[in-house]
């Protein structure tokens, strides 16, 4: 193990090995599902052996979990810089819009993340422990929308808001059941946007 720790320069070693591991976890899960996918596979897909994967992360259980950790923290940044690229100059809405359209599988990157949270869905079913480390990164989705309600709702964007909290919810839940039909060919990328803004239209009424 020390041999192959040498070959990456020690203050960035732990980080992508770890990030060369996961890796080959999406790749494999991708092709084949999670359920069937072994620390044997994993190691010989990510090119290293099976006690360097195993001093990473342990057990097959800590392999998956610690690997929808680092997917969650991709998503996270890819996230975040998307919708600061769009500028500073954003109303609340298009931010609310942006932040929503993360959600979807509007482009390769995108589709991928999701198809990859598509693959985890039984895991979750399952296992406590990853359903609740995947629903943290709704909860924070849907606190964001919420807080971006209650501040157009005070910037006068937003008339009437008796509820944010209903509010953030449903609109949180309508883009995730978007995405679903997204990635099984249900509906197209143009429709499930115009979908969103019917209900951002309706929301953002101000009269």
């Amino acid at each position: 193990m020390a041999n192959e720790e040498a070959r990456l320069p020690r203050e960035v070693t732990h980080r992508q090995r770890r990030r060369q591991i996961a890796e080959a976890v999406w790749r494999l899960a991708a092709r084949g599902g999670l359920e069937d996918v072994t620390l044997r596979q994993v190691a010989q897909e990510a090119g290293v052996s099976a006690r360097l994967l195993q001093h990473y992360f342990g057990t097959r259980h800590g392999l998956l979990l610690g690997s929808l950790q680092l997917l969650n923290e991709d998503a996270q940044l890819r996230a975040r810089e998307r919708v600061e690229a769009l500028g500073s100059d954003l109303s609340l809405r298009e931010t609310v819009r942006a932040v929503l359209l993360e959600l979807l599988p509007l482009d390769d990157e995108r589709r991928a993340l999701h198809l990859m949270y598509a693959v985890y869905f039984v895991r979750f079913l399952t296992d406590a422990e990853m359903r609740e480390l995947a629903s943290g990164g709704g909860d924070g989705v849907k606190d964001l929308v919420e807080q971006l309600l209650v501040g157009a709702h005070a910037a006068g964007e937003i008339s009437d808001l008796p509820r944010p909290d209903l509010d953030a919810a449903v609109l949180v839940a309508s883009a995730e059941g978007l995405q679903g039909q997204m990635l099984l060919g249900q509906i197209t990328a143009e429709a499930a946007i115009a979908l969103i803004d019917h209900q951002l239209d309706g929301l953002f009424a101000v009269g």
